[in-house]
């Protein structure tokens, strides 16, 4: 059950309402009468089964969440550990992990009244938006990068969304946004600048706990571009630790980006705050092409709390990693899924290590880079 709205930064607190940021410009992360929280409900669809720790709304819903972890043992003895598993998101509505973090938000948005909602997105996000406002009944504006992929752009289309294209990347996409929200409101539902998406993202978290008998691996490869499932994980462990479900120490948050575009990573090893945002980005993972998260410093914060990594991935790895997997898995990963595997075989591992590589969507959608 919600019990209210908190600054990710400063710590003020807000009631459930239909609000971005707090005052002070930086994330709101929903908060739970903590008191009513309970085990999930096996009969429950999806990620609902968390119902207790999920907005206690309507859920508006496409039958998301409760995925796969697939054990893959070529993958473990490739890198020398006791257990690879892939968390394999492409079974979402929408064929992506967005599915999660837009179900919630549309049920929120709905919920508190909104009927206009608005995202850019460099490709997955807006398809999930452009599916879930349809399925609430509300209008939706979806603004994508003229590179999007073309199975997205047709996505939000279909969904009868209004589509707007931008030159440059999803920071073009999302300027234009806000320049023409002056002139029509609408509901932003960007990445971290609502409370919601992280919510529906912490379920794969809850998911990857229970699907191995209520304990953790020791290690999470996660594509970062806007950042929100690294954020989401984080938060998933922490609330299960204070209801007692998992104990630490919680899995070192590895966060992956391609060498394309890889603000985190600079930040990372420049031991700053924050990132900068970086010039000319071009990757052929659509969902790592953010130029600048805008939670990085909580992203960041998150590495350096789970004592966990940054690495970026060349383009070659990328598809090479896409081209590889499937015979060695039978699982056809997206851009950014291969990218956490490549990064996987950088890293040095001990003996004993049990890792989750995610595969945040299907590759269904990238046949081309095949």
């Amino acid at each position: 059950m919600l019990s209210h709205l908190e600054c990710a930064k400063c710590g003020a607190r807000y009631p459930i309402e239909l609000r971005n940021v707090c005052d002070c410009g930086r994330s709101l992360l929903a908060r739970y009468k903590m008191q009513h929280a309970r085990k999930p409900d096996a009969r429950l669809p999806g990620m609902w089964r968390y119902e207790s720790l999920l907005p206690d709304r309507i859920p508006v819903t496409l039958g998301e969440g409760w995925t796969p972890l697939l054990e893959a043992p070529s993958l473990a003895r490739e890198l020398g550990v006791k257990r690879v598993w892939i968390k394999d998101e492409a079974a979402n509505p929408t064929g992506s992990f967005k599915a999660r973090g837009m179900a919630a938000a549309v049920t929120m948005a709905k919920a508190l009244g909104a009927t206009d909602l608005c995202v850019p997105s460099a490709g997955n996000a807006g398809s999930a938006c452009a599916a879930y406002a349809a399925r609430a009944g509300l209008r939706a504006t979806v603004y994508l990068p003229k590179d999007a992929p073309d199975a997205n752009v047709r996505e939000v289309r279909a969904a009868g969304a209004r589509l707007v294209r931008v030159a440059g990347t999803i920071a073009d996409a999302a300027a234009r946004m806000r320049h023409d929200m002056k002139r029509r409101p609408m509901y932003d539902v960007s990445t971290l600048k609502e409370p919601y998406r992280v919510e529906g993202k912490k379920t794969m978290g809850f998911e990857i706990a229970e699907q191995l008998g209520w304990r953790l691996p020791t290690a999470i490869l996660y594509p970062a571009g806007g950042g929100t499932g690294v954020i989401g994980l984080w938060k998933a462990w922490q609330e299960m630790h204070e209801l007692g479900w998992v104990r630490p120490p919680f899995p070192r948050m590895i966060a992956v980006q391609s060498n394309g575009c890889a603000p985190l990573v600079w930040a990372w090893r420049a031991e700053a705050e924050e990132s900068e945002p970086w010039k000319n980005p071009r990757t052929i993972a659509a969902g790592l092409c953010v130029p600048k998260a805008f939670a990085d410093w909580l992203i960041l914060k998150i590495l350096r709390e789970s004592r966990g990594d940054a690495v970026a991935v060349t383009e070659a790895s990328i598809r090479q990693s896409m081209r590889t997997l499937p015979a060695k898995t039978g699982v056809l990963f997206c851009p950014e899924g291969a990218a956490c595997w490549a990064a996987a075989r950088r890293l040095k591992w001990r003996p004993d290590d049990e890792v989750v590589v995610f595969n945040t969507g299907t590759g269904l959608k990238y046949l081309d880079l095949l």
